[in-house]
This record gives C-alpha cells, sequence and structure tokens, in this order.
C-alpha cells in the first residue's frame, strides 16, 4: 500500500510539474474544462461523454507523454543535435493528430447544438 501511495505522489508531482511548466498543458486542461461546462450546458448523452472524456483523456496523456519524450531528449542531448530535434518533432506530431481528432470529435458533438441554439433565437 505504502509504495502505491508513494506512486500516486509521483503522478501528482508529474501533472504539477507538466501544469506549471508546460503552457499547451495549461491551455488543454482550460479547453477540457470548457468542453465539460459545454456538456453539461447542453445536457450530452453518455455516449457522447464518453467521447469527450476519452478526447480529453487522450489529448492530456499525449501531452504529458511529449513533455516527458522532451525533458528526455533534452536530457541526453543537451546541445543541438538533428535528430533529436526529430524526436521532438514526432512527438508533438503526435499530440497534434489526438489534438484534431479530439477537435473533429468536439464539432460533431457540439457543433448542431450550438446551431440548434442560434437557430432557435
Amino acid at each position: 500500500m505504502k509504495k502505491f501511495i508513494l506512486s500516486v505522489g509521483y503522478a501528482l508531482k508529474g501533472l504539477g510539474y507538466a501544469f506549471t511548466t508546460q503552457l499547451n498543458f495549461r491551455i488543454q486542461v482550460s479547453i477540457a474544462l470548457i468542453a465539460i461546462a459545454m456538456g453539461c450546458y447542453f445536457n450530452i448523452s453518455t455516449s457522447e461523454w464518453h467521447w469527450i472524456t476519452l478526447c480529453i483523456a487522450i489529448v492530456l496523456m499525449m501531452e504529458l507523454f511529449n513533455t516527458g519524450i522532451e525533458a528526455l531528449v533534452d536530457l541526453v542531448s543537451p546541445g543541438y543535435n538533428k535528430l533529436a530535434g526529430h524526436v521532438k518533432d514526432i512527438s508533438a506530431a503526435a499530440v497534434l493528430i489526438v489534438a484534431i481528432f479530439t477537435l473533429v470529435t468536439g464539432l460533431i458533438i457540439f457543433l448542431p447544438k450550438i446551431l440548434l441554439l442560434f437557430h432557435a433565437a
């Protein structure tokens, strides 16, 4: 049990590091909170909640992986290295792909509801 509590503490420390040092992570958390608020406002279905929470989790996980990869690359290659740059770019591209998927998912779920709201007004 003690090892489990310690591992949760380390994970929370990692979240804190990402939140305090990574602007993109803070932006993604903010967007996630907006999506949650919109989900509550529009009273989305259970299946829509599943998609929204899955997207939030995947985006935040990918950003955490990206942050970890960038830190590791900086550790092993503190000076400029073309290959290290490729590693960082590829890691950032993975986040971008997930973010685009998440944006499309959010549009599929929320855009009809937003348009209906404006159409009713």
